[in-house]
């Protein structure tokens, strides 16, 4: 399977055990991100538009120093998914989505016609932080994310159905469950188990097979073996209850 991502941060850190998590499996798996740090749906729009070479070229996890443009990218293989995200901030608010989104999926229908267009769902803020409660104006994460789950159910189903990689759903999970570290700067996912949690999302829904069993376990931070079992298990119920929703 070959899997592009057309993100930014967030699905860097999404990405950076993915191929390794299948690899663990014996499932074999591609991914590649394009990188922009912050980069939002209206910003890829004007980067198609003006075919910009700005995009840090990140192969399975790891940054190949490559720079190309989204339309070298979608050509250069012949992908099985394309994922597409709204950035963390703007995810709150599904008017800052279109028409950006529809150009976005156009452009790639046009470039990688045979790819399966999949949503990438941002996660809430950390608890506390100053983007949650100054910049954005929340009490609660649990805010943010009710605003991020429906900006993106809507996004899915204007754009004809689109299936959603949970994220932001197993990070909500993952808190009730009392993992917590999950953001390394309030933010960004932290580098041992937030990125895992996503890394187990996204590998259950692109490939169809369950993470409890995976024995994947090279993180760039230490993960308690306790703690991996649970975030085994908050994937598994978010990629459930999207998949019966």
């Amino acid at each position: 399977m070959k899997v592009l991502a057309i993100g930014n941060s967030f699905s860097q850190d999404a990405t950076r055990y993915l191929h390794q998590i299948a690899q663990a499996d014996n499932t074999e798996l591609k991914v590649v991100n394009l990188y922009i740090g912050g980069c939002s749906l209206e910003r890829h729009y004007n980067n198609i538009n003006n075919d910009e070479k700005a995009y840090e070229y990140e192969m399975n996890g790891t940054n190949t120093g490559e720079i190309v443009s989204i339309k070298e990218a979608l050509e250069s293989e012949n992908w099985n998914v394309v994922t597409m995200q709204q950035v963390s901030n703007f995810s709150v608010n599904y008017d800052t989505f279109q028409p950006y989104l529809r150009y976005l999926s156009e452009y790639v229908k046009q470039y990688a016609p045979q790819a399966e267009q999949v949503l990438h769902q941002t996660w809430a803020y950390e608890q506390g932080s100053e983007r949650l409660t100054v910049e954005l104006g929340y009490n609660d994460q649990s805010e943010m994310f009710a605003d991020i789950k429906a900006a993106y159910a809507q996004a899915a189903k204007d754009m004809g159905g689109l299936r959603i990689i949970p994220s932001g759903e197993a990070f909500q999970k993952s808190i009730k469950n009392r993992i917590d570290k999950l953001h390394r700067d309030t933010f960004h996912a932290s580098l041992g188990i937030g990125r895992y949690i996503l890394g187990a999302v996204w590998y259950e829904v692109l490939t169809g097979k369950e993470i409890r069993n995976n024995s994947f376990c090279d993180f760039d931070e230490p993960i308690e073996n306790n703690l991996v079992v649970t975030a085994k298990k908050c994937a598994r119920k978010a990629v459930e209850e999207y998949e019966n929703s």
